[in-house]
């Protein structure tokens, strides 16, 4: 798999019926290894090892329910009193972070009410904060200080 600016991470990657499959540490399952897949584990990888989450306040593809419509965010991690500190869509190495991947965010964000936000192709990390009060989000420039 390409290269990504997260760290070099450890996984256990099997073969079966001439597909790769990478271990979720989160689901305890192993799952498809696509590109989209391979920026989300290493993602994940990066919120334990270096940002120091555990594991068990972290939820990979989940469903939400927005405006009728059944959708999954890609990773979200929580705070010890059970709100959201983060929500973080992955997107594959060859997506070009734009407006309208901020735009999917800010939906799924409507019901999560995250207080920053995370969108990573594995090459760019963007975060920003949210202001709920002006109904806004700020670009911050590093990993936000998780509490």
């Amino acid at each position: 798999m390409i290269d990504l600016c997260f760290p070099n991470y450890e996984f256990r990657i099997k073969n079966k019926h001439n597909k790769k499959y990478i271990f979720d540490d989160i689901r305890k399952k192993f799952i498809l290894l696509t590109p989209e897949e391979w920026v989300r584990q290493n993602c994940v990888k990066y919120l334990i090892n270096e940002q120091r989450i555990s594991r068990e306040l972290i939820n990979v593809e989940k469903k939400i329910k927005i405006n009728n419509l059944t959708k999954r965010y890609d990773i979200v991690v929580f705070k010890n009193n059970g709100d959201v500190f983060l929500l973080v869509e992955c997107k594959s190495p060859n997506i070009t972070i734009n407006q309208k991947t901020f735009n999917q965010i800010s939906i799924y964000n409507s019901q999560i009410n995250a207080d920053f936000l995370m969108v990573t192709n594995g090459l760019f990390n963007y975060y920003c904060s949210i202001d709920y009060s002006n109904q806004c989000f700020k670009f911050v420039k590093d990993f936000p200080k998780y509490k």
